[in-house]
């Protein structure tokens, strides 16, 4: 269980908005490349035992540029949607086809955990090939030299 879960007995039946924070390290993600918090905002609507959660997740990685080498923060806004039903509400081979689905989870009625979906959701926003801004001119492949500071003699 994670620290990235939404209290279902604190909910009653309709439509309210949930905010959530924990640190990086929290879903696994490495402290070192995932400085501060990672937050979410939802908005949770619970249906008897069913329960609908959309919103997003935020937080700032550090990431290396592709063309000149440094380190940079990136931040990261992800979009996050998970439906969840009671274990236990359905047939035994319903709930087994739909635990295959990405987007259908089971809860217990008391904790709706988030964070393998708030990391995988981060991980998936991550650039391929992350560059420290788009205009990055890299460095000299003959010298070394990082173009974005100096100029070398090399074309």
């Amino acid at each position: 269980m994670s620290a990235f879960a939404i209290d279902l007995g604190t909910l009653s039946p309709g439509r309210h908005r949930v905010g959530l924070e924990c640190e990086a390290a929290d879903l696994g993600l490495p402290a070192g490349e995932w400085p501060g918090p990672v937050r979410g905002a939802f908005e949770v609507e619970r249906s008897g035992e069913q329960v609908s959660v959309r919103g997003r997740v935020e937080a700032v990685a550090t990431l290396e540029c592709v063309r000149c080498l440094r380190a940079f923060e990136f931040p990261l806004i992800a979009p996050l949607e998970v439906f969840a039903d009671r274990a236990g509400s359905a047939r035994r081979y319903e709930e087994e086809s739909l635990e295959r689905d990405d987007l259908m989870k089971f809860h217990d009625g008391r904790l709706l955990d988030l964070g393998e979906d708030a990391r995988a959701s981060l991980l998936l926003e991550l650039p391929m090939a992350p560059r420290c801004r788009e205009d990055c001119r890299g460095l000299c492949p003959s010298c070394g030299a990082d173009r974005n500071v100096e100029t070398c003699t090399h074309s």
